[in-house]
């Protein structure tokens, strides 16, 4: 069976009673099929919760909850419950006050970690179970990252295992126009070594290698806040890191002021950035990669998250006019191929047979094939077919995530607001304007003690 995509419960509960009869799900040419074989194994010994519910309640909305929808069909098609998702844009308020009055879903997807951490810390959360954790650390691309980062304290102070995560997104990318590279004869760089070759080299051959802009209103200052915090992922071990975002270290360490030095090393150079150092400040970022597309062109390179594109020319095809690479490690320091990122974990918060019964279908390849298939989503799920994928920028996207060693959330968000979203930012905006990096790490430092 090969036709466009349905989405919604009624067609995907459709082509889920076509799974039983080995069908396939419908796919565009070239992605492949899904696993059929797993799902038809799963099933088989599935429970019956025939009369059982299971709620849950997010913060996806158009068109993604349709999609989410069609993914969950195949669990109520398999077990005889009915599953309902609920999405809100005010999940982060409603999701507090509803599990402190006694009345919230069986499963919350969190878009933060964080919050999931404080409501663990209360009781509000059910853990997972050591066996749902070492699943993870064994069927995720580094796994042991995805069991640390939804592990949490519980309300006696013992870590526990209370998030899945499904759906992430990808930070550590750098955009580049192919035909640029080609004309010029460069190639992709594979080390971090290299790429500083590269940007060396395109200065040599009389052109600008980076468009860096830091501009965001009253969040100017975040895009740096980024490239710090892949370097320090590049430069520092994971535990470092996470010392790091939890001011176990203080944030003027040497470890810090390294890494936004080496970042200093691009944004302060004159040659390295278009329009000078003096312009990344107050170049928005959603005007900088802009100068990839001028010609000549103004720039060669631009490192920003996979949302991106959506700030490029409307007439820009992804995979053809602009392209990506991942950003990568230094080879000398042996770390691996860490990925900074973020996403949304699964947490229970009302628990039933039926609700546990539903993280392990999350564990299920085509729970996340369905999902790839229809939209911007993301899995480090090892046991997917790559190529269920919507599209080539997703897939390259994914594979990215399937190569990763390491995977931490963007620090600056783990961080208290007054430093994550406050000085951190601003500090940054400092920096490139002219204030060493030990007069700024001090500063946020300052005002993390003043938050405790």
């Amino acid at each position: 069976m090969k036709t466009k995509f349905y989405s919604g419960v009624a067609a995907a509960a459709m082509l889920a009673s076509a799974a039983h009869a080995g069908g396939h799900l419908p796919f565009t040419p070239g992605e492949g099929d899904f696993s059929w074989d797993a799902y038809n194994e799963w099933a088989a010994n599935a429970p019956d919760l025939t009369g059982q519910q299971v709620t849950v309640f997010g913060p996806w909305l158009s068109p993604e909850d349709d999609i989410f929808r069609s993914a969950i069909a195949y669990f109520a098609e398999a077990t005889g419950a009915e599953i309902t998702y609920t999405g809100s844009d005010g999940f982060e308020q409603q999701i507090v006050i509803d599990t402190e009055a006694g009345s919230a879903p069986n499963v919350a997807v969190f878009p933060q970690p964080g919050l999931a951490a404080d409501l663990a810390s209360r009781g509000l959360l059910t853990p997972l179970g050591d066996d749902m954790a070492a699943w993870v650390n064994d069927n995720y691309a580094a796994g042991s990252s995805w069991v640390d980062l939804g592990t949490y304290a519980d309300a006696s102070g013992d870590d526990q295992f209370y998030g899945f995560f499904y759906n992430v997104n990808v930070k550590s990318l750098v955009w580049y126009v192919p035909e640029n590279f080609e004309d010029a004869g460069y190639d992709i760089p594979e080390t971090m070594e290299e790429l500083i070759a590269l940007s060396e080299q395109i200065i040599e051959d009389g052109e600008t290698p980076w468009c860096i802009g830091l501009g965001s209103g009253p969040a100017t200052g975040w895009p740096a806040t980024d490239w710090v915090e892949d370097i320090m992922l590049r430069t520092q071990t994971p535990e470092v890191y996470d010392q790091w975002v939890s001011n176990e270290i203080p944030f003027n360490d040497p470890k810090v002021v390294e890494a936004i030095e080496t970042f200093g090393m691009f944004a302060k150079n004159d040659d390295m950035v278009a329009g000078g150092s003096a312009a990344v400040g107050s170049t928005d970022f959603r005007d900088s990669p802009a100068g990839l597309f001028t010609s000549p062109a103004q720039c060669y390179m631009h490192k920003q998250a996979s949302f991106i594109p959506a700030f490029m020319p409307d007439d820009v095809v992804i995979g053809e006019d602009a392209d990506f690479f991942y950003f990568p490690s230094f080879a000398e320091k042996d770390l691996g191929n860490p990925v900074l990122g973020g996403g949304t974990l699964m947490a229970i918060t009302n628990p039933s047979d039926a609700t546990m019964a539903f993280v392990e279908y999350l564990q299920q390849p085509i729970a996340h094939e369905v999902m790839m298939a229809q939209t911007g989503f993301l899995t480090p799920h090892s046991g997917v077919n790559l190529d269920t994928y919507k599209d080539a920028t997703l897939r390259g996207q994914g594979e990215i995530l399937q190569n990763a060693t390491t995977f931490r959330f963007d620090a600056s968000d783990l961080m208290p607001g007054a430093v994550g979203q406050g000085s951190f930012w601003t500090g940054m905006v400092d920096y490139v304007g002219g204030d060493s990096a030990e007069d700024v790490t001090s500063a946020i430092q300052d005002s993390w003690d003043a938050a405790k």
